[in-house]
C-alpha cells in the first residue's frame, strides 16, 4: 500500500502592490508577527500535514527573520513571476521526494486566518471522494456586471456562485500536469482550480468560514487582526 502524505505549498514571491507598502505584504506586521508566520503556523502545525514548501522571491530580504525560516519540515524554493509559476516550481521540487499520489494543499500566504477545522474539513472531503477540492463560501450579496466605466450592465444571478478561497487541494501529479499544460497553452490561470478545470478535472467546493480573508488592501490588515483575536478568544 502506498504511504500517501499531505503537503502544503505556499506561493509567497509576490510584492502585493495593492497594499501600498514598501515591503511585501506577507512581511507586514500582524499582531506583532509577520503575516506569513500566522499563515505558516496554521498549516505546518496542523496534525494532518506532513510538510510545507514556501515559494519565495530569489532576492527576498525578509525571510531570514521569519519564525519558520529554519524549521526542519519547511523547504524554501524559488518563486516565479506569476502565482502559477511559483506553485509549479514548488511542485517540481516536491516531486523529488514525494509520490504523484500524495495530496498537496496550495494556500495563499495572505490568508492568515484560515481555521484548522476548515483545513481538516477540506482534507476529509477530498479524500472521501478522491477528488480535488477547494475551500469557499456561497455568494450571498447581489452581484452586478459593469462596463469599463464601472456603470452597471446587468445583475448576475448569485445562484450556484461561490467565493473561491484556499487551501485548494489536489493530487500532486494531477495538479503538476494541469499547471504544465495550461502554461504551454497560455490558458489564464488565476488559481489552482482554474488550471484543473481547464483540463477537465472535477473540483468540489467545500464550505468554510468567511473569516478566511485574503489580505489585499490596507484595510484588510485590521480586519485580519480582528478575526485572529476573535478566533483566539
Amino acid at each position: 500500500m502506498i504511504d500517501v502524505k499531505r503537503w502544503v505549498l505556499i506561493p509567497a514571491a509576490g510584492v502585493g502592490s495593492r497594499m501600498q507598502s514598501d515591503i511585501p505584504k506577507q512581511y507586514l506586521q500582524l499582531n506583532d508577527r509577520y503575516l506569513i508566520d500566522h499563515t505558516i503556523e496554521r498549516c505546518l502545525t496542523h496534525p494532518g500535514i506532513d510538510g510545507c514548501y514556501v515559494a519565495l522571491s530569489a532576492d527576498d530580504a525578509y525571510w531570514a527573520d521569519s519564525e519558520f525560516s529554519d524549521h526542519p519540515d519547511l523547504v524554501r524554493v524559488e518563486g516565479g513571476s506569476q502565482r502559477a509559476d511559483s506553485v509549479l516550481n514548488a511542485l517540481n521540487a516536491l516531486s523529488s521526494c514525494a509520490n504523484d499520489h500524495d495530496w498537496v494543499l496550495v494556500h495563499d500566504a495572505a490568508r492568515p486566518c484560515v481555521r484548522r477545522d476548515d483545513i481538516a474539513k477540506l482534507i476529509i472531503a477530498a479524500e472521501k471522494h478522491d477528488m480535488a477540492a477547494i475551500l469557499g463560501v456561497p455568494v450571498h450579496d447581489t452581484m452586478k456586471r459593469v462596463d469599463p466605466n464601472e456603470c452597471i450592465q446587468s445583475t448576475v444571478s448569485r445562484d450556484q456562485l461561490w467565493h473561491a478561497y484556499t487551501p485548494q487541494m489536489a493530487r500532486l501529479g494531477v495538479l503538476r500536469d494541469a499547471l504544465m499544460r495550461t502554461s504551454a497553452t497560455e490558458v489564464v490561470v488565476t488559481d489552482e482550480a482554474s488550471a484543473l478545470e481547464a483540463m477537465g478535472v472535477p473540483v468540489q467546493m467545500v464550505e468554510g468560514h468567511p473569516d478566511n480573508i485574503k489580505v489585499t488592501r490596507p484595510g484588510d490588515l485590521a480586519l485580519a487582526s480582528f478575526y485572529l483575536n476573535q478566533q483566539s478568544s
